[in-house]
């Protein structure tokens, strides 16, 4: 059986489409923008992949959209559009971590923990902790950077950060064990695939009516 799904990637400035065929990458269209114009892309990247592609909406098996942690607007827009192609189409909704699709994107030697951040304000990050193998070690967190960041982790481990955001650590842990990677890497809908066809295969789905963005940042004050 052919399972087709749509993937939509919108936590940052990377506003990024792609379709996979039962795990595979099949094509993929993005671009990212300093200017945030995911409201003005993301719809006709989607027609363009569609058509592209030659296959029908309805041949699709499921919609992925990354559920965040980043942008409140990029996030809403990719939600928002996820959610309008389920109800229309009676498709089931998957969501995938925006930092665990960041990771995606490294490879690591063993004994290397990965630390995808997305810049969040201030010295604040949005990260995660994985290791090699991209198993989630320590689960999505935001984080005020400090000389003292990661401290627990770099004891038995390097640490290699990663994402817009790491640039914020440069000078200011100096464990040798912590590296930061030089090129910023922003999260991809191809890095989507491996994750989503898992939860597909699992039957891990979103209930369409009451899925929201993961912000985390809601949960934080600024003091005034």
């Amino acid at each position: 059986m052919d399972n087709w799904i749509l993937h939509i990637e919108t936590s940052t400035k990377n506003c990024s489409v792609a379709l996979s065929l039962n795990g595979k990458l099949i094509k993929i269209i993005e671009k990212s923008s300093e200017n945030y114009s995911h409201g003005e892309q993301l719809h006709p990247f989607m027609k363009k992949l569609i058509d592209d592609s030659q296959i029908n909406l309805q041949k699709l098996a499921a919609i992925s959209v990354s559920k965040g942690p980043g942008s409140y607007t990029g996030l809403r827009i990719g939600v928002s559009a996820a959610k309008g192609l389920c109800y229309s189409l009676n498709k089931p909704l998957i969501s995938v971590n925006s930092l665990s699709i960041l990771a995606q994107e490294i490879e690591a030697p063993k004994g290397t923990f990965l630390a995808p951040m997305i810049d969040a304000r201030r010295m604040e990050v949005y990260t995660q902790i994985l290791d090699n193998q991209h198993k989630v070690i320590k689960e999505t967190w935001a984080e005020v950077l400090t000389e003292n960041s990661f401290k627990d982790y770099l004891s038995k481990n390097n640490i290699l950060a990663f994402g817009f955001g790491s640039q914020k650590t440069n000078g200011l842990i100096k464990s040798p064990k912590f590296k930061t990677l030089d090129n910023p890497v922003e999260p991809s809908a191809k890095n989507m695939v491996k994750l989503s066809y898992k939860k597909f295969m699992n039957l891990d789905f979103e209930d369409v009516a009451y899925f929201e963005p993961y912000y985390l940042k809601e949960f934080y004050t600024t003091k005034v």
